[in-house]
């Protein structure tokens, strides 16, 4: 069995426009967000084993602070240029690529890539994966058999889910 964590990047920051899309930092709720959600995410039995980003400065900023947070954990993101994408058709590809030998792959990504691939993967009907968001699916077969409808959703939390919880 596979499973493939999703996480949506925390909340950027929109101060400086004149900077580059790639290179927007996190604002404070997203730093905050990052916080509240990284020991539910290890609580929802995410494995850090292969972790991947988008090269994008708010993605790998999101998955370094969780890292931060969960100092016992081993997490060592890999930032990937492909991974930097709004269209879950390249997400989709990208994961039908990945080595058998990985079993739980997160990615930290954008919309709307992220709710696109979990609502085709999971047969879901999620209108919208917010900032910090975390998605849990798991399939069985191989990376390169992942398609339409194959996958089953297992957990879909926001931050908000869990600083009510």
């Amino acid at each position: 069995m596979k499973r493939l964590h999703l996480l949506r990047h925390a909340k950027s920051s929109w101060d400086h426009p004149g900077l580059d899309d790639k290179e927007r930092p996190l604002n404070k709720r997203g730093l905050k967000a990052t916080k509240i959600m990284a020991r539910a995410i290890l609580d929802a039995g995410c494995r850090f084993d292969a972790v991947f980003t988008s090269p994008a400065t708010r993605a790998r900023t999101t998955i370094e602070n969780i890292a931060a947070h969960l100092p016992e954990e081993d997490i060592n993101p890999q930032a990937d240029d492909a991974l930097y994408t709004f269209n879950s058709n390249d997400l989709m590809a990208w994961c039908r690529a990945l080595g058998d030998d990985m079993s739980d792959v997160v990615i930290v990504g954008h919309n709307p890539a992220i709710t696109d691939l979990t609502n085709r993967l999971s047969g879901s009907v999620i209108l919208n994966v917010p900032t910090c968001a975390y998605v849990q699916m798991e399939f069985d077969g191989t990376w390169a058999e992942l398609d339409t409808g194959k996958a089953r959703l297992i957990k879909f939390f926001t931050p908000k889910m869990v600083a009510k919880a």
